[in-house]
């Protein structure tokens, strides 16, 4: 867990006397150093990584009006996590909270369709691993599960269910190890009101690293190998028997190997789709780039992300992020999905974030 330093540095005091002057660079230099991790903090509050962009921006315009009246008597560190969260609130208060699937409905029926996207829904978004810099392997040192944790899909959809204070408490205290008082004076409440946030169960990280990337790989390898045959069977043995599967911006979600192997049958592997994949990281966790042919051309194009939740080594969650319309094949009456607006360049810069292709070939 981070700790938080309590005194300007020489260097940050040199930058800060420059920055308080006009100069730009200096004020650069002070903040680069904390962009990424003022991002994560951000998208953890409001559960998108766009929104984070926007409210991140807010935050670092602020802090520049509000050179002159940092003191020093807090970390520069504090002091930025303060106005970066109350940029977040700020945000959060303008538009309607995020969710997946599972937080919106009941399991639907796999017999019948999906349906269309639930537009009126705003859907948590998987959050790109290269943003922490965290494009590794799972070996590495302590502090990188820790901040992999803190950005796992199912750990920030629990904290959009939370009230926005308590939900900036509690990732302020147990993600970024700010002290109650610092957080106290951040959100202005007690420490007392701080102490009540409590923290969601978080197991993913430690799933992976008992699996070990080598077994990790083995499963996104058979995951992506009995998706491209369309072997619905060989799927199904790679999950947990009360395995989840859901489609944002779909409110259709599935639950049970058995009902996951129905829609699997009738809809994505029933013959008429035909996918390749690419494996990729995105929330800290698995994750795979799903392709799928063009009706047209036979052209392979990224068509959505599937982040995937391990217990032990079985897959108990697929979200499968889908950001590509597509031209369904002749006879498919089933697959009466997805036809919603996606603009073609904001699909390829969706998937290169995660260091997917667009077209492969």
């Amino acid at each position: 867990m981070a700790t938080s330093a309590t005194t300007v540095t020489a260097l940050e005091r040199d930058l800060l006397d420059a920055a308080r002057g006009g100069d730009e660079d200096a004020y650069r230099r002070l903040v680069e150093p904390h962009r990424r991790a003022l991002h994560a903090h951000c998208y953890r509050m409001l559960g998108s990584v766009h929104d984070a962009e926007d409210a991140l921006q807010d935050a670092l315009l602020r802090a520049w009006r509000g050179l002159p009246r940092f003191e020093g008597r807090s970390s520069l560190r504090s002091w930025l996590y303060r106005i970066a969260t109350n940029a977040s609130l700020n945000a959060i208060e303008r538009r309607p909270r995020r969710m997946l699937p599972i937080d919106h409905g009941p399991p639907a029926d796999p017999h019948d369709p999906p349906g269309a996207p639930l537009v009126e829904c705003t859907w948590v978004e998987p959050y790109p691993d290269e943003q922490l810099g965290l494009v590794d392997g799972r070996a590495a040192p302590e502090a990188r599960y820790e901040r992999r944790e803190g950005v796992e899909l199912a750990f920030v959809a629990a904290l959009q269910l939370l009230p926005p204070n308590q939900r900036a408490a509690l990732i302020l205290r147990e993600v970024l190890g700010f002290s109650g008082q610092e957080i106290a004076e951040a959100l202005e409440t007690t420490v007392a009101a701080v102490n009540s946030a409590l923290l969601p169960d978080r197991t993913q990280q430690a799933t992976l690293r008992a699996l070990g990337d080598q077994r990790l790989r083995e499963v996104v390898e058979s995951y992506m190998d009995a998706m491209s045959r369309g072997d619905v069977d060989a799927v199904v043995s790679l999950l947990a028997q009360d395995a989840v599967w859901s489609m944002p911006p779909l409110g259709a979600w599935y639950r049970g190997s058995g009902e996951i192997a129905v829609f699997l049958a009738r809809a994505p592997l029933n013959g008429n789709w035909h996918w390749r994949h690419l494996p990729a990281h995105a929330s800290g966790q698995a994750a795979v780039g799903s392709y799928i042919s063009d009706a047209n051309d036979g052209t392979y194009r990224a068509f959505a992300l599937d982040v995937l939740t391990l217990r032990d080594d079985r897959i108990a969650d697929i979200t499968s992020f889908i950001n590509r319309t597509t031209q369904l094949r002749d006879g498919d009456d089933f697959l009466q999905w997805p036809h919603y607006p996606a603009d073609p360049a904001r699909a390829a810069a969706y998937f290169a974030a995660f260091g997917l292709p667009d077209v492969l070939d």
